[in-house]
């Protein structure tokens, strides 16, 4: 990526004790951030109301009738038995992102992490492969208006350059990770170079200090962000107002059947 700030680096070297660490059954905590960590939070991604503001799982929860809670579900706590496409939903505005922390969370939770870490100079940000734009770049399809002849589509080349991609990946289970080093505020700097405005945020997808002392994980399936840590960190995210954060245990499960608080509608 081209930033005098980021580097990307050898990522299977630099993350090869975080696979031995993952484990647990389907949807765990763990299976995203490395066990051993003394206490883990989760962090529920934005939804927004008809007016494109952002709003909490709670205040969805309290507009729609169920109960908010550590381990509930968006497909439930909107009253919907699709939780891929959210069919019948009873929240009018638009769902969480999913892999993806939106900047003003991911800016919050850096300031914290940064208060908590004894070498925030030195980080390390995992971004998935598999979004298009990182090896590939990016196809803009343009818009003609009716009648006019058709505008060619415009292909923007990948963030990253020929000599970067090439470097070795951190293979995690079900999920390759091009990796990148430098300070921890570099967070907010990720992302697609090419997009359609420019420049399109994304958050890392795992997060880790050269001490290890935390790790934050934004799995591309998940519309939650886990980070697991001390239990001062913990403390300091969940007493953020920004981050609409809940406690959770190692084997918690993310996973879509984990809410056996609120009920959706049987198929």
């Amino acid at each position: 990526m081209p930033l005098p700030e980021l580097a990307v680096i050898d990522g299977a070297a630099a993350g090869a004790w975080i696979e031995p660490r993952l484990g647990g059954e389907f949807g765990a905590v763990t299976l995203q951030v490395p066990g051993g960590y003394e206490t883990y939070v989760r962090i529920c991604h934005p939804a927004h109301d008809t007016s494109g503001n952002p709003v909490t799982w709670s205040d969805v929860a309290q507009e729609t009738g169920r109960k908010a809670h550590p381990s509930m579900q968006w497909h439930a706590i909107v009253g919907s038995e699709d939780y891929l496409n959210f069919r019948g939903s009873l929240w009018p505005g638009s769902p969480p992102a999913r892999g993806n922390l939106a900047p003003e969370r991911l800016d919050a939770l850096c300031r914290v992490l940064a208060s908590q870490t004894r070498e925030p100079a030195h980080c390390f940000f995992g971004l998935w492969v598999g979004w298009g734009w990182v090896e590939t770049g990016t196809d803009v399809f343009f818009l003609s208006p009716v009648g006019s002849p058709p505008r060619p589509e415009e292909h923007r080349p990948s963030s990253f350059s020929s000599e970067e991609l090439r470097r070795r990946r951190l293979d995690l289970p079900h999920r390759e990770y091009i990796v990148l080093t430098g300070l921890l505020n570099a967070a907010m700097r990720l992302g697609n170079t090419g997009g359609i405005g420019g420049f399109d945020p994304q958050s890392p997808n795992v997060m880790w200090p050269t001490s290890q002392e935390w790790f934050v994980a934004s799995e591309i399936d998940f519309d939650s962000t886990l980070v697991g840590g001390s239990s001062e960190l913990i403390a300091a995210v969940l007493d953020t107002p920004e981050l609409d954060a809940w406690p959770v245990r190692p084997d918690d499960s993310l996973a879509c059947d984990a809410d056996n608080v609120n009920e959706v509608p049987s198929r």
